[in-house]
Formats: C-alpha cells, structure tokens, sequence
C-alpha cells in the first residue's frame, strides 16, 4: 500500500483530484455569492413587496369584495389572505433562503417576522397586522424559493470530472511507460534480458524506450562477454599451467636446458593471454580525444607493420590517438595472420565529415554467416585453440569493443575479387 501510494501515478492522481475539488468548491462559492444569492435576495424582497402591497389592497377593498380578490391571489400568485385562524403553530418547513424571505419581510412590514407553518402542510405562513385587521398570510415556499442552479452545477461537475479522467488517462499514458522501463532496469539490475520495451507512443516516451533497449542489449552483451571472459581464461590458461607443472616436476629429477626454455615460453604464452584479457578489460572506457594526423598515424602503423605505405594527404581527426592505433594494429596483424601470405594494403579515404580506414587481403575470406561472429571473444575460425595458428581470439573483440566505446564502426566484407576488406569509420 505504501509503494502505491508514493508511485507517479498515485501522487499525480492525489494532486489532480485535490486540484479539481479546490476549483469545484471554489466555483461553486463564487456562483453562490455572485448569481444565487442576489438573484434569491431579489425574488425575496418581490415576495415581501407582494405580500405587504395584497394586505394593503385587502383592506382597502370593500367587504363584499374581499373573497374574489382572495381568490384571484390564490389563483394567479399562490397566496393567501385570511382573519382565520388556521392554525399555524409550529415552526415553517425548512427550505432554501428562509433566511432571506424573513429578513425582505420584516423590512417591509417594520417588525421581525418569524415564519410559521401548520402541521402537516408544506405552506409558510406569517401575521401581518394591517389597518386594524390581524391579517394571515400564506404562501408555497416551494414556488417562491430560488433554487439552486443544479443543471448549471451538474454541467461544471461533469466537465471537472471528465477533465479529471482525461488528465489521470494522460498520467497514466506517461507513468505507464515508466514503471514498465523500472521494472525492466531491475532484471537489466538482475542480470536477466528483459523483454524490449514498445517504442511507441510520445516521441520522447518511444526515444527512451529504444535507448534502454540499446542499453539493455549492450548490458547484456558485457554480461556474456565476462562470463566469456572468465571462461576463456580458465581454458586457456590451464594448457600452458599443465605443461610448466610438467615441466617443472621433469626438473626435479633432470634438470634440462630445454626444459627450462619450455617453461619460460609457457610464462611467456600466459603473460600474453593475461596481457590481452587486460587490454580487452580496458577498452570500456572512452580515450581523451586530441586532434592529430589520422594519415601520420597510418604511416607509423605500416612502418611497423612493414606494409608499402602509398601515402596519403594530411587528415585531421579529433579522437582517441591511441584507441585508433590499436584497432589499425589489430586489424593489420589478422590480415597478415588470416591473409594466407597475400599483400595486405593499407588505405585512407578522408571526405568532410567522415574517415574511412581499410586494411585488405587477398586470402580466403570470411564465410558471410560469421562476419559478426568473429567479433566475439575467443572465437576463431581455426578449430584448435593453439596460439600458434589461432591467437588469442581476443584481437577483434578488442577492435569492436574500442569502436564501439569510441563512437565509430568497424565491418568485415568480403571482396568480390577474394580476400577480405576491413572498415574502419569514424567522424571527424
């Protein structure tokens, strides 16, 4: 009950609710004081003045004449004029602007009048004394009362309570959404893939759902790739643990240069493996951007390479100098690794608004249904996992992962005349 209560919807309900209370209460203040008041305060004092002016005329009238006029005031104004006692001792019946009908009469009449009623009518009866007469006069306050403007209350009542639903609707239309994307951010929190979030509605409401979508699938994406991780770093550094445990008993009883050799190049093997886990790990924070030469840069990584570097006009980026150099590297030494001893070329296309790096071969290529694939950690399209003929299977995750991080992109196609051409985008 307390979750509920202190949800958007709830606390934005209570708030509408209490705001359309205060306008109804103060809408009907302001209708009583201005229209229903006055207008009853009017119609009061007309009935006092009529009252007052058919005892006047009563009196003045002869005798003989008396009954009809009594007659025709009945009939045409519900009134009432008699000697009679009719029997009006209790109190009046209760009806709206008692008060006001009192106070018209008793200004017209000069003293306080007090309306009584006779048991069991509904009529409003008062004593006015009159050229010497005690006069007895009646009338239906039910006719003569001002009663509430209720169809004119009923409309602003309904159009409020309208107003009302069409607000809570339109609460409910954006706290909907966003109770949907906290639920979905608790499994994203629990390590589960939710399902993804409708991209509809409200432009701002549908541009936050796809933005958690990408969230969540990324977040699930790193999810895969450390327990990809972790996996892989038990595998792979088991092979060469076991040898140098081997080799290391092997020394106990012979000792051996070659041995010795064996076990250094296994410290070797796993100082390699942990040094790519690490530049993998690193590669999740974006690098400071500095504005430097991107065909500069290409020629230090052909020379390094030893690649034929055809040379290329200057082309100022703004980005991570170092981030690119690894990509450039990495995607360099799979071409020469995967290229089958072809020519690797080295390419710069600088146009206003974008740079484009491709590193090709002439090998053997990529079967299509692996060209993302092979962007994963640890998979390699040679079988074994030996280091030899395989690598690490780590060096185009890191490219992906560094792009990605860095705002860029990186796509593998195969050419049309053999090989395979790797892109490497960027804005500058």
């Amino acid at each position: 009950m307390k979750h509920i209560t202190r949800s958007l919807f709830a606390r934005t309900a209570l708030t509408l609710a209490l705001a359309f209370i205060v306008f109804q209460v103060a809408a009907f203040w302001v209708v009583t004081r201005t229209l229903i008041v006055p207008v009853a305060e009017r119609s009061a004092d007309d009935l006092a003045g009529l009252i007052v002016l058919s005892a006047q005329t009563w009196v003045e009238l002869p005798p003989e004449t008396r009954a009809a006029f009594e007659r025709e005031l009945a009939r045409r104004h519900g009134l009432r004029l008699t000697t009679l006692d009719v029997g009006a001792t209790a109190d009046a019946p209760h009806f709206a602007f008692r008060s006001q009908i009192e106070a018209a009469l008793s200004r017209r009449v000069g003293d306080d009048i007090v309306l009584r009623g006779v048991p069991g009518t509904m009529a409003a009866w008062l004593d006015i004394p009159v050229g010497g007469h005690d006069l007895h006069a009646g009338f239906f306050p039910a006719r003569y009362a001002v009663k509430p403007p209720l169809a004119a209350i009923a409309v602003v009542a309904v159009g409020a309570f309208l107003s009302l639903l069409t607000a809570l609707f339109l609460v409910r239309r954006i706290t909907v959404p966003l109770a949907r994307a906290a639920a979905a951010a608790s499994q994203v929190g629990a390590g589960e893939l939710p399902e993804p979030l409708p991209e509809t509605g409200p432009a701002e409401l549908a541009e936050l759902a796809r933005r958690f979508n990408i969230m969540a699938a990324e977040v699930r994406d790193l999810l895969d790739n450390r327990t990809t991780l972790l996996a892989g770093i038990s595998h792979d550094l088991r092979t060469p643990m076991t040898r140098l445990q081997l080799n290391l008993e092997m020394l106990r009883d012979a000792p051996s240069p070659a041995r010795i050799d064996r076990a250094v190049a296994d410290l070797a093997d796993m100082n390699k493996l942990i040094s790519g886990y690490l530049e993998l790990a690193r590669t999740t924070q974006p690098e400071q951007k500095t504005r430097f030469d991107l065909a500069g840069l290409l020629e230090e990584a052909a020379a390094d390479a030893n690649l034929p570097w055809p040379g290329a006009a200057s082309c100022e980026v703004e980005a991570g100098r170092l981030a690119v150099r690894q990509i450039v590297t990495n995607l360099i030494q799979n071409a020469q690794r995967y290229g089958g001893g072809t020519p690797v070329e080295l390419a710069l296309e600088c146009a206003d608004k974008q740079a484009r790096v491709v590193v090709r071969d002439a090998g053997e290529g990529i079967p299509g249904d692996q060209l993302e694939k092979v962007f994963r950690p640890f998979y390699r399209l040679e079988a074994s996992r030996s280091q030899a003929t395989g690598g690490t299977g780590l060096g185009l995750a890191i490219v992906r992962q560094l792009a990605e991080t860095n705002g860029w992109k990186v796509t593998l196609r195969n050419r049309a005349t053999g090989g395979l051409e790797a892109v490497l985008e960027m804005r500058r």
